[in-house]
């Protein structure tokens, strides 16, 4: 009689897999190693087959080659400089009214998270182009903070969002039902953070106020054109580019082309293509890439070794067993990923924990697209949650005047109203399926 089961070797996997992430070991070749050494534990020989396997089937994946052109796209983007354009232009616009620069770094967030998807750029670009002059206006710091930290994360939920790429092929989820069921959640998410400050300033005028009249236009035809250079040419990259996947004329690979392509033209356009620009935005990327395609071949192969071993059916059967209500059981599964979300980045829960849950979500019978929002908001939230909340440390970088405590506090308000998407989307799931059901009946 076997003293440990395979199941028990599989728990003992994980314990171990945590632990050594937790103390800093590199996450991609700690999964290699693990992953082999219990899979030979396990059951032997098999798993150098079952390596050759997964890392064949992974680096043939078509959609994943979506993941370096998005990347490009965004990196290109960020050095054409046109979100600080759009920014100014909407600083000016709404110069009279209360909380403007609220709004400006609201909308400019929505735009930039969809054309970029990577989080640190679009908090530290929001922080470079806001912060200063929020602190010259005289502008709350824990409300500004806030925003622009919650503003920056919405990268990771709004299409093309690059975690999404990612996580399709690992729910087995079409890409093109994942986008369209997170536009909506996005949206409300900043229509959620426009109301909040709208209301805190409507109420107090102080954390606020009106900008000095020499921040003020004297000309709006300018601010007008202004708005409109800033606004039209990333509006209309993203409309082709995500356009183009949603409505089925192209793949989600052929859609990341043609933003790649797009962008290279909106920098040459703008005249800020130049040799250098291109080569270190081609290098951003060449890493970028490398460490996501590295970890999602290393992780999916420690995931077929823990399936294999049996310990996720364990998992499943213990959890079902509770006689619990489904979503108790739902609620669980979120706090864990929240909490693996404090020192874990997007791709390690997204490509190990996931597919520890997918049997489980499927024996309860709720729908996976939903579920992967409810995952994508619900990690958009860990980026603003003490005690690690890496949005936190991209502004301080920027932003040295504001107190990393007072950061903090700012990004906990926007937390609360990102658990309340949470709850909404939980509560009505339409709100994530109806865009889906209707553009692909």
């Amino acid at each position: 009689m076997e003293i440990f089961s395979q199941e028990l070797i599989g728990a003992i996997m994980i314990g171990v897999m945590l632990f050594a992430i937790f103390i800093g070991f590199p996450i991609s070749f700690t999964l290699i190693f693990l992953g082999l050494v219990f899979g030979y534990w396990g059951f032997g020989k098999l798993v150098f087959y079952l390596m050759t396997l997964q890392f064949n089937m992974i680096m043939t994946e078509s959609t994943l080659v979506a993941v370096p052109l998005f990347i490009f796209m965004g990196i290109l983007m960020e050095s054409a400089g046109l979100m600080e354009r759009l920014f100014s232009a909407i600083q000016l616009m709404l110069s009279r009214t209360r909380g403007a620069l609220f709004y400006a770094v609201m909308f400019v967030s929505t735009i930039f998270a969809a054309a970029t998807g990577i989080v640190g750029a679009s908090v530290t670009i929001l922080g470079i182009m806001a912060g200063k002059t929020m602190i010259k206006s005289g502008y709350d710091t824990r409300l500004s903070a806030g925003l622009i930290c919650a503003g920056g994360t919405l990268g990771i939920l709004i299409p093309p969002s690059i975690m999404l790429v990612v996580m399709g092929p690992v729910l087995e989820i079409p890409v093109t039902d994942l986008f369209a069921a997170a536009i909506i959640p996005g949206i409300m998410l900043a229509v959620l953070y426009a109301l909040y400050t709208t209301v805190r300033c409507y109420f107090d005028p102080k954390l606020g106020p009106i900008l000095p009249k020499s921040m003020q236009p004297k000309s709006m035809g300018k601010v007008w054109v202004e708005f409109f250079l800033g606004l039209v040419p990333p509006a209309g990259l993203v409309f082709f580019a995500l356009g183009s996947i949603l409505f089925g004329l192209a793949t989600p690979t052929e859609g990341a082309g043609i933003g790649a392509i797009g962008s290279l033209l909106l920098a040459l356009a703008y005249k800020k293509l130049t040799l250098k620009t291109l080569k270190n935005s081609l290098i951003k990327t060449l890493e970028i890439t490398a460490l996501i395609m590295f970890l999602v071949a290393a992780s999916n192969f420690f995931g077929a070794v823990f399936s294999k071993l049996g310990t996720p059916s364990l998992l499943t059967e213990f959890l079902l067993n509770l006689e619990v209500n489904r979503y108790v059981i739902l609620a669980i599964l979120m706090a864990v990923i929240f909490l693996l979300g404090w020192p874990l980045e997007w791709v390690p829960i997204v490509l190990i924990v996931l597919p520890i849950f997918v049997p489980l979500i499927k024996e309860l019978d709720f729908n996976l697209t939903w579920f992967a929002i409810l995952v994508a908001v619900n990690l958009q939230t860990a980026w603003l949650s003490p005690p690690v909340a890496l949005s936190a440390y991209f502004l301080k970088g920027v932003v040295p005047e504001w107190e990393l405590k007072d950061i903090y506090l700012g990004m906990m308000q926007f937390m609360g109203i990102q658990l309340l998407g949470l709850i909404l989307i939980i509560a009505f799931p339409q709100i994530a399926l109806w865009l889906p059901s209707v553009m692909y009946p």
